[in-house]
């Protein structure tokens, strides 16, 4: 497996805990509207802070984890 190598002087920054809803989407190369309708169904969990709905990075994961596993059924 190719690995990247940072030249000297640039940072990586570290992955947010949480992203929006249309983030996360992009992330699954998924409509904003499929997102929400994951969400709904609770496939992709999420959380709401105040008024806004946010995604885990980890629930991506557990998300693909998920389908990858439904498919070597």
């Amino acid at each position: 497996m190719a690995r990247m190598e940072l030249d000297a002087g640039q940072t990586r920054e570290p992955l947010p805990v949480l992203v929006r809803v249309e983030e996360a989407a992009r992330l699954l190369s998924i409509s904003r509207s499929k997102a929400y309708e994951l969400i709904a169904a609770g496939e992709l969990a999420s959380v709401t802070i105040g008024r806004a709905r946010r995604v885990p990075m980890d629930a991506l994961a557990a998300f693909v984890a998920s389908l990858r596993a439904e498919a070597a059924d």
